[in-house]
């Protein structure tokens, strides 16, 4: 791996790391995705949501299951994506561990990798209800990462 800088001399956002991490908030649990492209910030914020529930290296991702969504902002895109993982996990009694986005314009396609629910092995601590619009932010960051975040009911 090589270090990529920018013109300033900073490392660039393909030198940094993806992540993601929850976010204070009164009610609820915010989720954060931190990546080098759109996508992976997506992919990222999905994790965030598993680990809401479930830690995510608990996750055998053994099965795919494609995911598909339309919407007029990244915003809305973002929350259409949590919520129909939500809904795929909800419907199925699975939980997902690892997921790839491809991004096209207003246009998602997905794949989340996943198994069925195992209550003794998931030691489940919540139930995510949906992806709000609160704190929903989809944006580049001035290290040149994006960022994907909102707040999920529970």
């Amino acid at each position: 791996m090589h270090d990529v800088t920018s013109p300033s001399g900073k490392p660039g956002p393909d030198a940094l790391p993806a992540a993601w991490e929850h976010f204070a908030h009164a009610a609820d649990i915010g989720v954060r995705g931190i990546g080098r492209t759109k996508a992976e910030a997506f992919e990222q914020a999905a994790l965030a949501l598993t680990a809401v529930t479930t830690r995510p290296e608990l996750v055998r991702p053994a099965t795919p299951v494609a995911i598909a969504c339309d919407a007029p902002s990244d915003e809305v895109l973002l929350v259409d994506w949590l919520n129909e993982l939500v809904f795929e996990a909800a419907t199925r009694r699975w939980v997902f561990g690892a997921f790839e986005v491809d991004l096209d314009g207003p246009r998602l396609r997905a794949r989340a990798f996943g198994e069925p629910l195992d209550v003794a092995r998931h030691e489940p601590a919540v139930e995510v209800k949906g992806a709000t619009f609160t704190d929903v932010r989809v944006d580049r960051l001035p290290d040149g990462r994006w960022v994907a975040q909102c707040i999920v009911d529970v």
